[in-house]
């Protein structure tokens, strides 16, 4: 399992205002020790178990505000700054923030394809950053975790398999709905984002237990909002 401390100032979770002023750090500044740090993960990733493929990777965290999204979004840019085809899925149809942050219209997203109101094909937006696609949630649906759960998600995926190298898929705090488990039966493997200032164990601990309980493979975990001090090194590798 890959563990990576990031310091306070790397990933904040945000609502919408935060979403439009604060930028990504990797589109940004890519040679920034936070970029680096970001980049150190995603080799992590991509070195966690050799003999299995992560292609398609949900990442989430117990409860809101850790930092997932703001995680995602930056992994995504390091995905395609290493010239693969990469496509980030904001499949949090409660509180979704892609469109946000990357300035995309949000009309047609996945709550549509899903649906059946539109084609996945017409919904996948180019992002400003070279290689990064982007399928944002759609607008709001009454039935989020029935629509995750379909066979149209799974078709969708597959398809998505044959057409990216990478698929990177946000979702809700597993412990707030049941959204995160059902997608990620769905993955290869899921990064868990942990605040380190206001996530509790017990939350964490929890969190991790459903996902195991729907035999998610948990791949990695990010510690954010760390001090310096303890983030030390970029990353820590441990086996289990």
């Amino acid at each position: 399992m890959t563990r990576l401390n990031m310091s306070k100032s790397m990933a904040k979770g945000k609502g919408k205002s935060d979403s439009e002023q604060r930028p990504i750090v990797t589109e940004v500044n890519p040679m920034s020790p936070i970029s680096e740090a970001y980049r150190t993960l995603r080799t992590n990733l991509q070195y966690a178990e050799i003999d299995r493929a992560l292609q398609l990777l949900m990442v989430t965290s117990a409860s809101p505000k850790e930092g997932k999204s703001t995680t995602i979004m930056n992994l995504a840019v390091t995905y395609s700054q290493s010239d693969l085809k990469v496509i980030l899925i904001d499949a949090d149809l409660r509180k979704p923030t892609a469109h946000y942050t990357l300035q995309l219209s949000n009309r047609a997203g996945l709550s549509q394809v899903l649906s059946g109101q539109a084609r996945l094909d017409d919904a996948i937006q180019k992002s400003r950053i070279k290689g990064l696609d982007v399928l944002t949630s759609g607008p709001t649906p009454p039935n989020p975790s029935e629509l995750l759960g379909s066979a149209r998600m799974d078709a969708m995926l597959e398809q998505l398999r044959g057409q990216y190298d990478m698929v990177l898929i946000d979702t809700p705090p597993v412990l707030a709905v049941s959204d995160a488990q059902i997608v990620a039966t769905r993955c290869d493997g899921v990064l868990l984002v942990v605040n380190a200032r206001t996530g509790k164990r017990q939350h964490v601990v929890k969190a991790r237990n459903a996902l195991q309980f729907v035999q998610a493979r948990i791949v990695g975990v990010a510690l954010n909002q760390t001090s310096q001090s303890e983030a030390g090194p970029y990353y820590e590798y441990a086996e289990g």
